[in-house]
């Protein structure tokens, strides 16, 4: 029998870098229960890590963040370890799914973020779990796995799975949200 989705949770969507479009798994999580919301960024293609960082915060100023899980794609992982680290706030938990490696050369050269480096390697004071793919090009599985190992999540691999986005097959992705139930 499969868990249901809390009543009580609220699911905040942190898509990446340019966003989550319609055929993304965040947005397929996002229309499938009401308490899901997408926490918009000013600017979705040249961020400033302390942006992102205080539209975080300002989205959640008004719920209990007892019942709040966080559901992270890509560049919104790491910004979700900042925005732990610099707030010291805790939630319910926190799904971060392909954490990209804002340190490694192919980001660098590749986009104009801004401020999200260095990762924070700080433990989470809340339950994480990371997912990552073995064949992902914006970070490493051996990176991805160190992530995990230094912020206390428990880490999954889904194999070959790209960096697990629409482009690589994950719209609807019934796994993930068996995934996020867990943590809900």
């Amino acid at each position: 029998m499969q868990k249901a989705l809390s009543d009580m949770t609220h699911y905040f969507i942190l898509p990446g870098l340019g966003n989550s479009g319609r055929e993304h798994w965040q947005t397929w999580f996002e229309q499938s229960g009401e308490h899901f919301t997408r926490i918009n960024q000013v600017d979705w293609d040249a961020p400033l890590c302390q942006d992102w960082v205080d539209t975080i915060d300002k989205a959640l100023e008004d719920y209990d963040l007892e019942n709040v899980v966080l559901v992270g794609h890509s560049l919104a992982c790491a910004t979700i370890a900042h925005w732990a680290k610099q707030t010291g706030k805790i939630v319910k938990g926190a799904l971060l799914v392909a954490p990209s490696d804002l340190e490694a050369p192919q980001y660098k050269d590749a986009f104009p973020a801004k401020g999200f480096a260095p990762i924070p390697k700080e433990k989470f004071k809340f339950r994480t779990v990371v997912v990552a793919s073995e064949d992902d090009i914006w970070v490493s599985f051996e990176r991805a796995q160190y992530f995990a190992e230094q912020w206390g999540s428990e880490f999954i691999n889904l194999g070959n799975a790209g960096h697990i986005n629409a482009a690589s097959g994950y719209g609807k992705w019934e796994e993930g949200l068996e995934i996020l139930r867990g943590l809900g």
